[in-house]
C-alpha cells in the first residue's frame, strides 16, 4: 500500500526507503511547539511526514526539510506539493554535511527521526541501509547541527531507542543543549521502554518533565493517552 491517508493530508510512500511507521507520527505529533515557531527544519525527512505533521499543527512559515536520498527526496517534494500547506514546505536534496556548511537561517524548531540502526548487520538493501544506519547520520553530527542551526529560544526534538538516551543526553549536554522534556515509550504496558522522544533548548530547565506513554493495552486497543496525542492525525482515532 503505497498511499498513506491522514486526516488532513496524504502521502504517497512507494519510492521511499523507509515507509511511514509509529515513531515519525509519534515525534510529529509529540514535538512541543509552545515557542510558536516561525523556522522549522525536519532532518532527513523521509516522506515528509513529519514535516507536514508540523504544517499541520503549527502557524510556521518556514517549514525547511533536508533528504539526501534521490528517491525519498523527489516523493517529500511530490507529497509536499499535494499538500494543504504546499506554500510553507521546502525540501533541500542535501546531506546534513553540505547543508550546515552554508546556514543561511537558523530555525525555532529542529526535529530528527534519524537513522539508528547501530548494530553491525546491514542487508542487501542498500537504500533501506542508508535510511536506518546511525553511521549515515551520526547523533553527535545531529546534535552540532541543531547547536548551529536553533535559534535562541529554539527547541530540538528527536526520537532515539532507549538505551540510547543516556549517551545522547551527555553529547548534547556538551553543546549546551538541555533537555526541555522527555518521554518513555513502551509498546504495552508490560514490555520494556522502546524509544525516548527528547526535547531540548538552549536554557537549562530545572523542572524538566519525564514521562510515559504507552501505546497499546493489547494488539490495536491503543491507550487514551496515544489516541489523544495522534487523533488529530490517524484516520480511525
Amino acid at each position: 500500500m503505497s498511499k498513506f491517508q491522514f486526516k488532513q493530508f496524504s502521502l504517497e510512500q512507494d519510492r521511499c526507503a523507509m515507509k511511514i511507521g509509529t515513531d515519525g507520527v509519534l515525534l510529529g505529533a509529540w514535538t512541543p511547539i509552545e515557542n510558536n515557531p516561525f523556522s522549522i527544519l525536519d532532518i532527513g525527512t523521509g516522506t515528509g511526514v513529519i514535516a507536514l505533521m508540523l504544517a499541520q499543527r503549527s502557524k510556521a512559515e518556514q517549514i525547511d526539510a533536508l533528504e539526501i536520498d534521490e528517491e525519498a527526496y523527489e516523493q517529500s517534494v511530490d507529497n509536499f506539493e499535494n499538500s494543504p500547506w504546499s506554500d510553507r514546505l521546502f525540501c533541500f536534496h542535501a546531506g546534513l554535511d553540505e547543508f550546515v556548511e552554508e546556514p543561511e537561517d537558523e530555525y525555532d524548531l529542529i526535529v530528527s527521526n534519524p537513522p539508528f540502526y547501530t548494530d553491525d548487520y546491514k542487508s542487501d538493501n542498500e537504500q533501506r541501509d542508508l535510511a536506518r544506519f546511525a553511521d549515515a547520520m551520526p547523533f553527535e553530527d545531529l546534535i552540532e547541527a541543531a547547536d548551529l542551526l536553533l535559534s535562541e529560544n529554539g527547541i530540538f526534538a528527536i526520537i532515539i531507542p532507549f538505551k540510547e538516551e543516556e549517551n545522547f543526553l551527555a553529547l548534547a549536554k556538551e553543546y549546551e543543549l538541555y533537555p526541555l522534556k522527555i518521554t518513555h515509550v513502551k509498546g504495552t504496558p508490560t514490555t520494556e521502554i522502546k524509544r525516548s522522544l527528547l526535547a531540548f533548548s538552549r536554557n537549562e530547565s530545572v523542572n524538566f518533565r519525564i514521562d510515559e506513554l504507552v501505546i497499546e493495552t493489547e494488539r490495536h486497543i491503543y491507550t487514551e493517552e496515544y489516541i489523544a496525542l495522534t487523533k488529530d492525525f490517524y484516520l480511525k482515532m
